[in-house]
């Protein structure tokens, strides 16, 4: 007996060890080198181009501006760092149109649209925010219709002229966006429009988008076959970088020496799948990016399209955005996962801090994490995530080359915490370790200050109706409320052959295109609505036609890039009296349901109607019906109005009851 309880407790000695061992191997050992050699932490941020944030500046105070302290707001939300917004060419660049400041060679308007606005905004909250801009089109003057041009050169300079009117500096400048580099001789054409107009400003290049036919990092080898070209790129910069999912970051692009941007991306490999609005989806699928952009892609700075999704859930890519805001009548908005997975770390770490190449890495029960360290070489910061672990994950940290060992602030979000300050760690002999739970997000740091915008939306509220806008509040040169222009401007302007202010679409000549260019139109209302009447008096100032929509069910023009209209009726006119009602849908020939012919004099006013109820559609010119028929092709939608590529103006725009 005695004999079997020393064989017994030996035996129980050893599986102890044993366990012990195993439990020792499962630890995860990181060492925190201040001295390790990395790349410089270029920030976090977020793009505002194709119309994306044309419902903001509609919303009223105070939610506005605390959509825009979230947004923008040091150690607030998600507090960013870069914006870049769009250089607009009153041409669809992918929700709508965004005006331009030169429709002439002699025009200098730094007051149209809102990118002036949201850059003066941003860099109220944050002086340090960097901005960036790019063109998606321009105006047809421009280099007699050829992108690639000095008039484009100088466009762009010009526009950075007149971000120095607000007191706002654009550090980087682009190309085209999403368009295949092949004019180095551009490039260097932008580098003396730049240095004439005596700006410091950056080039980036070239935004591209993965292609399976097209080498989206085309720049590297003509960098590498042209010094002057090399010298005049600052930043090279490529859209979406995954290709079946995985970044594509080409060795030569590594060793470039100049900085790796991913300069629009989403947490998937393309916009389509777009963020979700709730942690589970979006932030989860974004805390991961972020880290692997530099893990995987060596990416010193990513930009999330977009910085808000503020235009209407029927364009196309819906819910883009960091935060979700396109219901300004009801002040409401959503503050989305997406906003503290960014927060993860840019309350954490400032442009200019530095990656610790050799203190970043994965876990061993997946998982992967980033360290920093800022310019003093003391305060460090390391992101880490757990997003596809099963289980916990113990990490011990070992602090060296002369990193701060104060206490370690531990943030953490997941289902259940969201940017919740967890823990204050004690570092011993520069050591600390902890335990982290899977399926979360985390940042270590020895920094304070961090803090959780607590501002509270108002409830959602349904679209006005009946809707009724005579436009004799909106500001002359302005779009009115809610309309959102697909293509085209629709500004307040004195009206023609009558008093008061009117709508009129002011764009003649057709502007180079990025994409799709649908004829000009605008649109708003709630895509619900069943059965409505719109109303609305017109005149056409010469030749062209002009057009009242209906039950417009969806907008996104990346559906079939050659249509002229939205998926919807559609009542067009044009100056001979000619008329059609036609059923437009994506990816369909559109059908005309009723055609004909009647006096209908240019430069004079017009009434027209359009009216739904079930199935039956109805069109009317100065009271008196034109067309009746019966189409079950659409059965809810928003309304609008249009034209060709010509002067219209609109007056007394209402909907209400059939």
């Amino acid at each position: 007996m005695k004999g079997w309880a020393t064989c017994f407790a030996a035996l129980m000695l050893c599986l102890l060890l044993s366990g012990h061992a195993m439990a020792q191997s499962a630890t995860k050992d990181v060492v925190l080198d201040g001295k390790s050699k990395g790349a410089i932490f270029d920030g976090l941020g977020a793009v505002s181009a194709g119309a994306s944030s044309r419902l903001l500046m509609d919303y009223p105070e105070p939610y506005r501006s605390q959509i825009l302290d979230y947004l923008f707001k040091p150690d607030y939300g998600a507090s960013l760092q870069h914006l870049k917004v769009e250089i607009g060419a009153d041409v669809n660049s992918t929700d709508g149109s965004e005006p331009s400041h030169m429709r002439t060679r002699d025009d200098h308007n730094y007051t149209r649209g809102y990118e002036w606005w949201l850059m003066e905004e941003a860099h109220k909250r944050n002086p340090n925010i960097i901005l960036d801009i790019l063109p998606w089109g321009a105006p047809g003057w421009v280099g007699n219709h050829h992108f690639y041009s000095e008039d484009m050169a100088n466009y762009v300079a010009d526009f950075i002229v007149g971000a120095k009117t607000y007191g706002l500096d654009i550090q980087y400048a682009g190309i085209w966006n999403e368009k295949h580099f092949d004019s180095p001789e551009y490039v260097k054409m932008l580098r003396r429009s730049l240095d004439a107009h005596h700006l410091r400003t950056k080039i980036v290049c070239c935004d591209e988008y993965p292609r399976k036919d097209v080498d989206q990092w085309t720049i590297i080898k003509a960098m590498q076959q042209d010094p002057e070209l090399r010298r005049d790129v600052a930043v090279v910069s490529v859209h979406y970088p995954r290709v079946d999912g995985k970044l594509t970051t080409p060795e030569d692009a590594r060793t470039t020496g100049k900085p790796l941007w991913s300069s629009e991306d989403q947490p998937a490999s393309s916009a389509s799948n777009i963020l979700s609005r709730d942690w589970k989806v979006g932030g989860r699928l974004l805390a991961q990016l972020y880290n692997e952009n530099y893990l995987k892609g060596g990416f010193t700075k990513t930009e999330i399209w977009s910085p808000i999704t503020s235009y209407y859930d029927i364009l196309a890519a819906p819910n883009s955005g960091l935060m979700y805001a396109n219901t300004p009548w009801s002040g409401h908005y959503d503050v989305q996962g997406a906003i503290w997975a960014t927060a993860h770390t840019t309350q954490f770490a400032q442009p200019g801090w530095q990656y610790l190449e050799s203190s970043s890495g994965y876990l061993p029960e997946k998982g992967d994490y980033v360290a920093l360290r800022s310019p003093n070489g003391k305060d460090w910061s390391v992101v880490l995530e757990t997003i596809d672990a099963k289980k916990p994950q113990k990490v011990r940290f070992h602090l060296r080359g002369g990193l701060a060992e104060g206490a370690v602030h531990i943030w953490e979000t997941n289902s259940t915490h969201t940017f919740e300050h967890v823990a204050d760690v004690s570092v011993k002999e520069g050591v600390f370790t902890y335990t982290f739970d899977p399926d979360s997000l985390y940042s270590l740091t020895t920094t304070t200050g961090q803090g959780k915008g607590s501002a509270m939306p108002p409830p959602q509220k349904p679209v006005p109706f009946p809707y009724r806008d005579d436009f004799e509040k909106t500001e002359l040169h302005r779009a009115p409320h809610f309309l959102a222009d697909q293509d085209g401007a629709f500004e307040a302007v004195a009206c023609s052959g009558r008093a008061g202010r009117c709508l009129e679409q002011v764009i003649t000549d057709k502007p180079i295109p990025w994409g799709p260019l649908p004829d000009p139109w605008t649109i708003a209302g709630d895509v619900n609505w069943t059965d409505y009447r719109v109303d609305t008096d017109v005149r056409l100032a010469g030749p062209g036609n002009v057009t009242v929509m209906g039950r417009v069910d969806s907008a996104d023009v990346f559906q079939n890039g050659k249509a002229r209209y939205p998926s919807g009726y559609v009542f067009v006119v044009n100056e001979t009296g000619e008329w059609k009602l036609l059923s437009c849908a994506y990816k369909k020939p559109d059908r005309v349901l009723a055609q004909g012919t009647m006096e209908f004099a240019p430069v004079k006013w017009h009434h027209l109607r359009l009216r739904f109820a079930g199935k039956k559609i109805a069109a009317s010119v100065d009271g008196h019906d034109v067309a009746s028929v019966e189409d079950a092709d659409h059965a809810h939608g928003m309304f609008g109005v249009g034209t060709g590529w010509n002067r219209a103006q609109f007056d007394d725009l209402s909907v209400g009851r059939p």
